[in-house]
């Protein structure tokens, strides 16, 4: 089989969700250290995991609406020069004021590039490979929180938690220059790009750009993105519980030491790389004319194992459980993440996957803060913590159900209203 540009373009993209998510998730994992030299209540550290998501939602949909207008070449690179200065203030931070401005201006700074990694992917795919690209793309996002523990214990044990931030600059400006050379707008628009695999996308390459108002509208006058939406927001409040908070429950409520910590964090995130990337194949194969079905199949198996990992008897089992239920959640964030793909036209993506993304990273804000709150209450029980995400993931099933779409309608699907052509101002000669 030749070689196409697209699977380069993919690669990159997937080295840059793994670079993003290790910025990201360092926090999970660096957190009790952070709150015990910072002395933090279980709430202060609630308001620090969530800080992030505060600035991060708040760019969703402008970070979609301005790779819409702009294309994602310039936005990606943006992000991820700009992420990578916040990062490296993060190991400057003195208290925990200066921590929540530093954190909730990460999230800004990252903010855009989920929805512009969308867009690219949406661009460079055929419809009939946009699952498999979704699936491996997420996996990506797993494989950098698989990565984090393991980096992070590594620098802290021999040069404290603040190097761990420091570390991180020079990799994310590499990372920004080999993004503007090699990842530009769509197919039509690089010389890499051969007839042949040209051919593959059907005519359907445009790289049409229209006003941010009109983009807009398209997603919100399509009901089954508000509802993929509400279905990711619940989602969220499970996996993003998960992620944050299992460090410190695997230390606090398990009793594990900080190195069998890592290892056991690595492994049950690297099992959401497997989730992601079945979800993206079981979706192009199996479920392409019923994605919901698929959603509400990995909410109910996530429900299920984290209820397990709650009632386990031993910590090993708690972890084997919680492995389990990412991976689930793999097998419903997928679909759930393909969706503002193919709900609206190429020229909109980026707009209704900022509104789908921003639902769950609402999540990742409201997540965190919760957690903490249930912890300080009753006491540090995280049964009861555990049991509420077991609510929020079959909660989840209710507006996945009201999705409706069929993958080969591509461009126009069942409930989506467009906006009528606006007429073009010839120039003056």
């Amino acid at each position: 089989m030749r070689w196409k540009h697209r699977y380069s373009v993919l690669g990159i993209i997937l080295v840059s969700y793994v670079i993003c998510y290790v910025d990201r998730m360092v926090m999970a994992s660096a957190i009790p250290f952070i709150a015990a030299d910072l002395q933090l209540s279980p709430v202060a550290m609630g308001q620090v995991l969530g800080a992030f998501f505060a600035g991060y939602a708040l760019m969703q949909i402008p970070g979609g609406l301005l790779a819409d207008r702009f294309g994602p070449r310039a936005v990606l690179t943006t992000s991820i020069a700009l992420w990578s200065v916040m990062t490296a203030l993060t190991g400057m931070a003195s208290g925990l004021l200066a921590l929540l401005a530093i954190r909730v201006l990460f999230g800004i700074a990252e903010g855009p590039f989920a929805s512009a990694v969308s867009k690219t992917v949406a661009q460079w795919f055929p419809a009939r490979e946009l699952s498999r690209a979704t699936g491996l793309m997420n996996g990506s996002t797993a494989l950098g929180a698989t990565v984090a523990p393991i980096f992070v214990v590594a620098l802290i044990v021999n040069w404290g938690w603040r190097s761990v931030f420091f570390s991180l600059l020079v990799p994310g400006f590499v990372l920004a220059l080999v993004v503007w050379r090699y990842v530009v707008n769509s197919p039509v628009e690089s010389r890499r790009v051969t007839r042949q695999e040209l051919a593959d996308y059907d005519g359907d390459v445009s790289s049409q750009r229209v006003p941010l108002k009109e983009t807009l509208l398209q997603s919100l006058r399509t009901p089954s993105v508000l509802w993929c939406a509400g279905s990711f927001l619940m989602l969220g409040m499970t996996n993003w519980g998960m992620l944050t908070w299992l460090p410190t429950y695997l230390l606090q409520a398990r009793g594990f030491s900080a190195e069998k910590m890592s290892y056991l964090a690595a492994a049950t995130n690297l099992s959401g790389v497997v989730g992601f990337a079945l979800g993206g194949y079981l979706c192009d194969k199996y479920f392409r004319n019923n994605i919901r079905i698929l959603i509400s199949i990995g909410a109910v198996l996530t429900a299920g194992f984290t209820y397990l990992a709650a009632t386990a008897s031993t910590g090993e089992w708690a972890v084997a459980c919680f492995a389990a239920a990412f991976l689930a959640s793999g097998l419903s964030i997928t679909p759930v993440l393909t969706l503002p793909m193919v709900l609206v036209p190429k020229h909109a993506v980026g707009g209704a996957f900022g509104i789908v993304n921003t639902a769950g990273q609402a999540a990742g804000l409201f997540s965190p803060l919760l957690i903490g709150y249930l912890l300080k209450v009753t006491d540090g029980n995280f049964k009861i913590v555990l049991y509420s995400m077991v609510a929020c993931s079959l909660t989840a099933i209710i507006p996945s159900l009201q999705i409706r779409y069929r993958v080969q309608h591509r461009e126009a699907p069942p409930d989506f209203e467009p906006v009528p052509p606006q007429p073009v101002q010839q120039p003056v000669r």
